[in-house]
């Protein structure tokens, strides 16, 4: 399993995150900040302001265990907030990868960079971070964005970086009936908003301006974004006011119900079969005793890939219509690559086709399995990674798994809610090419590979990506201002509707510095059969 070691680096890149402290400080030298619920002192580093690990919600723990976020506790004296807040669960993933060894409940943790010279006066933009991991992992220490930050003051379109812990796994997406009766679905989903939440209350202490957040994420992440399109039919209740997804987009949710397998199987692993009341049952069993139930569900590294078994679901109140701001989506090239590597035991036709009905497409009639292994054929040279020929075709299958699945839980939902959205806001897209070919690289521009380019992190960073986003958080257009300092200012990001056959996707590819503009025409058939089969019989992504 050493390449989806690899390949996932960018996830594991920093583990053993520290945990907060939250003592109060005797002698305080780097910035105070007062909230209505106590008071924070952070530490300055270079230009920048960071307060670390702030609580925003209350620990979810005993009877709050899956249930929606809670205010946070009042204090008094002030706390130290210059460490990252004690991370969430996180699920044992099926690779050689060890898991971070310090875990809580009590994990609910926000964290604000600003330039120190921010006094209020002029307020700024707020990009706000949610992290991915399929709904699984994550934390807000791997992408800590003292970089973006620190770029932004260099353009001279200074902005505040907000990211905040949430809930995942079974913690954060019980599912079933009972969780459905309780209303206590999508927990994690929750969370996220209950930071957006803290964000308007908050922000302002810290010189932002509550009125221009963009929030922004990858993966799971950015499915989170697409997600809180579609809370509260559509009304973003001012929370957010521009969007950007890096891999992710809202995709066809399941109902809460369909997942009661999952939920009853962690209630026999647990001993609560016989409660009568299952879920004060599962908020009884102690912690360790619980995750390690968890761990024993399927993750999207095992054989059941991006078919998860904790993820958003529809609960009957938390999803509908969608919001009209502008955003930005866009997917890297091989999406499904380090996906793929879950099934290398898949080497036939007829296996491929048995994992698509099994895994998949439950619902799905032979005509159309047919029709989809038509539309994703068995033959390297057209699978992921795409225009490498008869390279990197670890199985007869690999290539051709890698193609779908990328199709599937990426670049068919960004295509179909790019569609949509471009009637009714500005929206944008980009192609992530870059990497593709470096030695010994079989899994392409695959997932993840675009975070350092928006990041700006890297040996030689260019900052192409990283400037749209300040731009796009700045104006809510990625091209404006024009910048000097910016090589983004030699290149011009068109919007997705300025062709109706042909949208643009400003592309991202090789050498560094690099870009180009190509087209979302690619596989067209064969993700509009996708889309057509997922909203007449429902997926398991």
């Amino acid at each position: 399993m050493r390449q989806i070691s690899v390949s996932f680096l960018f996830a594991w890149a920093i583990l053993g995150a520290k945990a907060a402290t939250a003592t109060t400080v005797a002698n305080i030298t780097g910035p105070i900040v007062h909230l209505n619920y106590g008071s924070f002192q952070g530490n300055t580093t270079g230009t920048l302001d960071k307060f670390l690990g702030m609580p925003f919600a209350a620990p979810p723990v005993g009877n709050l265990r899956f249930a929606p976020p809670q205010a946070p506790l009042s204090f008094t004296g002030i706390r130290q907030a210059t460490t990252f807040g004690t991370p969430c669960f996180q699920q044992h993933l099926t690779t050689d990868n060890p898991p971070i060894s310090h875990v809580s409940e009590d994990c609910l943790f926000i964290n604000v960079i600003k330039p120190s010279n921010a006094t209020g006066r002029k307020k700024l933009p707020v990009l706000m971070w949610i992290y991915g991991g399929g709904f699984e992992i994550g934390d807000t220490s791997f992408n800590p964005g003292d970089g973006v930050v620190t770029r932004s003051i260099a353009l001279g379109e200074p902005v505040i970086y907000v990211s905040a812990n949430y809930r995942a796994s079974a913690l954060g997406f019980l599912a079933g009936k009972e969780v459905k009766d309780a209303g206590i679905g999508n927990a994690g989903m929750r969370d996220q908003r209950f930071a957006m939440e803290w964000v308007q209350s908050h922000i302002e202490s810290f010189g932002g301006d509550p009125s221009k957040v963009t929030i922004w994420g990858e993966s799971a992440g950015a499915i989170s974004v697409g997600l809180h399109f579609v809370v509260n039919n559509g009304n973003p209740n001012g929370l957010f006011h521009a969007a950007f997804m890096e891999s992710g987009s809202p995709y066809h949710l399941r109902d809460i119900t369909t997942f009661q397998t999952q939920f009853d199987q962690l209630v026999a692993d647990t001993g609560c079969t016989s409660a009568l009341n299952k879920i004060t049952c599962l908020r009884g069993v102690p912690f360790t005793n619980l995750t390690a139930a968890i761990n024993l569900s399927p993750d999207f590294f095992g054989f059941t890939s991006l078919s998860l078994a904790w993820q958003p679901s529809v609960d009957g109140e938390f999803f509908c219509l969608y919001a009209k701001v502008p955003f930005v989506s866009g997917d890297c090239d091989d999406e499904g690559t380090i996906f793929a590597m879950a099934n290398l035991n898949i080497t036939t036709n007829a296996e491929f086709l048995g994992y698509m009905k099994s895994n998949y497409f439950p619902n799905i009639s032979d005509a159309d399995l047919t029709a989809l292994g038509e539309a994703y054929p068995d033959d390297v040279t057209q699978g992921s990674p795409f225009d490498t020929g008869m390279m990197n075709a670890l199985t007869p299958e690999y290539k051709r798994l890698a193609a779908i699945q990328g199709d599937l839980a990426f670049q068919a939902p960004r295509r179909f809610f790019l569609k949509r959205a471009m009637r009714t806001q500005p929206v944008y897209s980009f192609l992530f090419k870059r990497g593709k070919f470096a030695p010994n690289n079989t899994v392409g521009a695959a997932h993840q590979s675009d975070i350092p380019e928006f990041y700006g992190t890297g040996s030689s960073p260019d900052f192409i990506g990283t400037d749209a986003l300040i731009n796009f958080a700045n104006t809510h257009n990625p091209n404006l201002p024009k910048n000097s300092k910016s090589l983004l200012s030699k290149f011009e990001w068109p919007l997705y509707a300025s062709s109706a056959t042909h949208p643009p996707l400003f592309t991202f590819q090789d050498p560094p510095q690099v870009v180009n503009i190509t087209f979302d025409t690619f596989r067209v058939e064969a993700m509009n059969l996708i889309n057509d089969i997922t909203l007449r019989t429902g997926s398991t992504v």
